[in-house]
């Protein structure tokens, strides 16, 4: 199986490399912005398959596949969970949410290794997703939550809300008024429910509303320490992977 990575953070590109090892996957090329990567395709036998990041240093990866045309399959690495999310569902292509979790990683592989039997073409239309992500269908975001409170049912506005959070199993919503409610939903199913522009999932532990932010702070192993204006239960820390993706996100 020939397989490359394309992402322009060569820490993130060598962490995936490693993961990939661990399946028995080998990865030897390694790919970092569009251009690179139009120079190798036009000069190279395309591979099997290809774990893609979307944003790129020098542009979005699709526009790659705007100048070459690409039949790999494709198993994206991104963190642009609210928009790729829907396009990919309807390509039947599969995404890995950074940070990358080993159990998602082998059944992404899984996946891409049983449908090589059968050859089934790639059906992807990279102008389609690229739509999505530049231009996003207009929706609904979740307005406000209902959370039992002994025997009765409250209402929490979204805004509200300082951040998501989970702890033991559960998945929490601190309020500015300094509550913790338990929801029934897990922070995966929060993904397509929060408006992106309020709501950043900085880890696999945590989602902050921008609004409640009042200081950032150097961390240790190149993260972010995250100040709220009342949630100090426990520290607030920026995955080292959405560095990148929160600075661009504050913006």
């Amino acid at each position: 199986m020939n397989v490359i990575i394309i992402e322009d953070e060569k820490p993130s590109a060598r962490r995936l490399q490693r993961m990939l090892a661990q399946l028995d996957v080998e990865t030897n090329i390694m790919l970092h912005s569009v251009e690179e990567s139009i120079e190798w395709f036009q000069n190279n036998e395309h591979p099997d398959l290809i774990f893609l990041d979307i944003q790129l240093s020098d542009g979005l990866s699709f526009e790659i596949f705007e100048t070459i045309d690409i039949k790999s399959a494709v198993i994206f690495t991104t963190a642009y969970d609210e928009y790729a999310l829907q396009a990919f569902k309807l390509n039947s292509i599969d995404y890995l949410l950074k940070p990358i979790d080993t159990d998602d990683m082998a059944k992404a592989v899984a996946k891409f290794k049983e449908r090589l039997p059968s050859q089934k073409p790639v059906t992807l239309d990279f102008n389609d997703i690229k739509k999505l992500l530049v231009n996003p269908i207009d929706r609904e975001y979740k307005k406000r939550f209902s959370v039992k409170v002994g025997q009765h049912l409250k209402l929490i506005n979204i805004e509200d809300i300082e951040c998501f959070y989970s702890e033991n199993k559960g998945t929490y919503a601190y309020t500015k008024e300094g509550r913790n409610y338990l929801l029934d939903n897990s922070l995966e199913q929060l993904e397509n429910e929060l408006e992106p522009h309020t709501f950043f999932r900085i880890s696999r532990k945590f989602y902050v509303n921008i609004n409640a932010i009042k200081d950032m702070i150097s961390y240790t192993n190149s993260r972010l320490q995250i100040k709220l204006n009342t949630f100090n239960d426990q520290e607030v820390i920026v995955a080292r992977e959405r560095v990148k993706d929160f600075k661009k996100w504050l913006e």
